[in-house]
């Protein structure tokens, strides 16, 4: 897989020596003990650590661990339908699990990237990089560091929506699936009112519709009965906590509408 260097005004091919890429331009990024690459440049930082906390990201990966995304990750599976032939991106990969579980199913090329170094370094230690697979940590929402047509699928779970890169990336014959919370998604926690969250389906399809084709859309809703560090941990995983008082054990949903395009 052919890195482009992420600086502004480069984009050169970016050759591996040690533990280190660089560019012919002297740009040089490190590989870290994990195996994953920094491409991440310090002016697209809006915090000092941008991306999932540790605390959050240690939250999610025990909630994959309970299963509880299981039936999410299932529904994925066969909605993309990815073979060993494959190359895939998940843009905002966080942990790495859907792309990592799915790589080890299907034995395709993987290749994740996260602005988060906490959720990459997680994603790289459970799913160590290698021959098939591959972690990133840079700045999605400005530039995906592959040369173009590069990928068969690219993945947004819950994550970054760049519809000018991702068709740059990729393949005229590809395919991209979005995943959405749905308006059900997470709504025991959603404060004392119960009320549905917002359906996010029509304006996402309008943010791809300059490049993509929708070909297919389908709901995957799913409950779990969780204690209440579960239900904590639900909490610590997203950005902006839903609910104020003490964790408490609950059936919890968990939703997401799928949308598969294909470019035009």
């Amino acid at each position: 897989m052919l890195l482009l260097c992420p600086v502004r005004g480069c984009g050169r091919a970016l050759t591996r020596e040690d533990r280190r890429v660089f560019c012919p331009q002297g740009h040089s990024f490190d590989i870290a003990r994990s195996g994953y690459i920094n491409l991440l440049q310090p002016q697209e930082r809006r915090s000092k650590n941008p991306g999932d906390t540790v605390e959050a990201v240690a939250a999610r990966r025990r909630l994959h661990d309970r299963g509880v995304t299981g039936p999410l990750l299932r529904e994925i599976a066969e909605t993309i339908a990815a073979g060993s032939s494959d190359v895939v991106l998940d843009a905002g990969c966080g942990d790495g699990f859907y792309l990592g579980s799915l790589a080890r199913q299907a034995v395709f090329d993987a290749h994740g990237v996260d602005i988060s170094i906490p959720a990459v370094d997680a994603a790289a230690k459970r799913y160590p990089p290698g021959a098939r697979i591959e972690w990133i940590v840079a700045n999605a929402d400005r530039f995906l560091p592959y040369a173009d047509h590069s990928f068969s699928i690219v993945l947004s779970i819950t994550g970054r929506m760049n519809a000018e890169e991702f068709r740059r990336v990729l393949r005229d014959d590809g395919r991209l699936l979005v995943a959405l919370a749905a308006p059900e998604d997470l709504i025991e926690l959603r404060s004392h009112t119960g009320q549905p969250g917002r359906d996010r389906v029509d304006r996402s399809i309008e943010t791809f519709a300059k490049d993509f084709t929708l070909v297919d859309r389908r709901r995957v809703t799913s409950g779990a009965d969780l204690e209440a560090s579960a239900v904590q941990d639900v909490l610590l995983s997203i950005y902006r906590p839903i609910r104020a008082q003490p964790a408490e054990a609950m059936r919890v949903t968990f939703s997401l509408d799928l949308l598969l395009f294909r470019p035009r």
